[in-house]
């Protein structure tokens, strides 16, 4: 029986993507051999990260398309300022849904298709071809590639790795979580170089294509894991199509082609009763002081552009032991600047 919502923004981890509904027929996959989903909290790798999803509270809106997403089988766009909470959404819903260890690209203005899909290195197989044929030459043995069991001797294994992205399209038995952080920093072509492997949810590795007649089989490891998995033939096709998260500061705008393959979720600065219980996840009920801390976030929140994590800091800093109540405010002061300096009224504007 389907479920919806799937993911409730609740925190509290659940088996609800076992009962997720077959994809439109536009969106479904069939990639093979199904590969065991790990099963690691999906922040496990970072104390940062475990309490990111365990702290998040999304609103309805993000539950709702969330949801939408997932039952769609289509990328999720998550524009807002920063500090709303864009990348913690992946997190949050990778620990909750049970999708293992979050999958991170970091995007910058030199970031390729190629670098999210997988690395190879092809000097370090040359100078290892090199040594292999030396210690075959000294023991007798002719020179050439050796197959064993349809897998290449040669080594291209041991020089090519899995990127993020590339590992997410695996076909696992469940969606795996893929967060490709701030898109808007890329060069303009990675959003168009993206939209065919995100329709098709798949991709070939040349570099194995090229020698799948002689070697049919190449175990790679994976983004994140030390475990191998086995590639057929060089090409590399989901099965569950992973939930990708891509973030944007809107800092740019995005192709129409772009943005119709995404479920779009604009994130906003949150506001009185959320932003108090985004407080008390993370560092408990607020005190007398760190309320009227929140009454002026708010406040100056209507002038310029701040961060929830700037709120944080003070309020974090400002209760810790030993700090006068003579110097709180000024150092509260110092801790929330707003983050454009056109819109900062100097050190007097808190």
């Amino acid at each position: 029986m389907s479920l919806w919502p799937v993911y409730t923004g609740t925190n509290e981890p659940h088996d609800g993507i076992t009962r997720l509904p077959p994809p439109p027929p536009w969106r479904a996959f069939d990639g093979g051999p199904v590969l065991e989903t790990p099963t690691d909290d999906g922040s496990a790798t970072s104390p940062d990260r475990v309490h990111r999803a365990h702290t998040y509270r999304a609103t309805e809106t993000c539950v709702q398309l969330v949801n939408a997403a997932l039952y769609l089988r289509r990328p999720l766009l998550v524009t807002g300022p920063p500090g709303s909470g864009k990348s913690s959404l992946a997190y949050a819903v990778a620990r909750e849904l049970g999708l293992g260890p979050v999958l991170r690209w970091n995007i910058t203005s030199r970031s390729a298709l190629h670098d999210g899909l997988y690395q190879y290195d092809p000097l370090s197989r040359l100078y290892a071809a090199k040594d292999q044929a030396a210690r075959d030459l000294r023991h007798g043995r002719s020179g050439g590639p050796r197959v064993e069991d349809g897998r290449s001797g040669a080594g291209i294994e041991d020089h090519l790795r899995l990127g993020p992205l590339g590992t997410a399209l695996l076909p696992y038995d469940r969606p795996r979580a893929l967060l490709i952080d701030e898109i808007d920093k890329s060069d303009l072509d990675l959003p168009n170089d993206l939209l065919n492997i995100l329709e098709e949810g798949q991709y070939e590795i040349p570099e194995l294509v090229r020698i799948a007649k002689h070697a049919p089989k190449a175990d790679l490891l994976a983004d994140g894991s030390d475990d191998p998995v086995t590639v057929e033939r060089g090409r590399v096709r989901c099965r569950a199509f992973p939930f990708v998260v891509l973030t944007s500061n809107g800092e740019r705008e995005f192709p129409p082609a772009f943005l119709r393959r995404c479920v779009t979720l604009r994130l906003r600065q949150p506001r009185d009763e959320h932003l108090e219980e985004i407080v008390r996840a993370h560092l408990g009920e607020p005190d007398a002081y760190a309320r009227s801390l929140i009454a002026r976030f708010l406040e100056r929140g209507t002038g310029g552009e701040l961060a929830t994590d700037q709120l944080l800091n003070a309020i974090y800093l400002t209760g810790a032991a030993g700090v006068d109540a003579a110097s709180r405010d000024d150092l509260a002061r110092q801790l929330m600047p707003y983050l454009t300096q056109s819109a900062d009224p100097g050190p007097d504007g808190l």
